[in-house]
């Protein structure tokens, strides 16, 4: 059942994808953006990472759809994208450069749920064994986010304060007064 929920969640996540590369609306673009982080949200939740699947939402869902909307609606004609009638060469190499790099780099990446990978050997057990002895936290999960991960951690919330008082900025600004310009009659 679990892998029927997964090709369903990852077939809509390649429409959006889709989708977002083909739609000229910005408006629209910053919504389906919102969306595809919603599915990617769920999918962590049916692989049993819910609290990255709680920051995903909040993040990449919330804060981040919010800041991009209020964005666009600042923006003069934002609701038109302008593109050039030619296709950047520049931009689209270093794209599929990229891209080929991180698809070679999953080649030394351990399989899933491998029980002889190096983290369920080594740091994992480490983890289970002696996380409530060496950081006093009876939960294991939240000793390893505070503790072991603890700059880790302190770089998310700083980006999700960052995010949050972004958005604050944009929707708490005041508006600039519209001065409309009267035709003088000078003699």
């Amino acid at each position: 059942m679990s892998l029927l929920i997964n090709l369903f969640l990852l077939g809509f996540l390649l429409i959006i994808a889709i989708a977002v590369m083909r739609i000229h609306n910005l408006m629209a673009m910053a919504m389906l953006f919102g969306l595809y982080s919603l599915l990617v949200s769920g999918l962590f939740v049916v692989l049993d990472a819910p609290d990255v699947a709680f920051t995903e939402a909040a993040v990449g869902t919330g804060i981040s759809t919010v800041l991009m909307l209020v964005t666009l609606a600042s923006l003069r004609n934002s609701h038109e994208a302008r593109y050039p009638g030619r296709l950047k060469k520049g931009p689209l190499l270093l794209s599929l450069l990229m891209g080929a790099m991180l698809v070679y780099g999953t080649h030394d990446i351990a399989r899933l749920g491998e029980p002889s990978a190096p983290v369920h050997q080594q740091v994992g057990k480490h983890y289970v064994e002696k996380g409530q002895q060496e950081t006093g936290i009876p939960n294991l999960v939240t000793a390893v986010l505070a503790s072991y991960r603890g700059f880790d951690t302190l770089g998310e919330v700083t980006v999700v304060l960052t995010a949050g008082l972004a958005v604050l900025m944009l929707l708490t600004r005041p508006r600039k007064p519209h001065i409309k310009m009267e035709a003088r009659n000078d003699p």
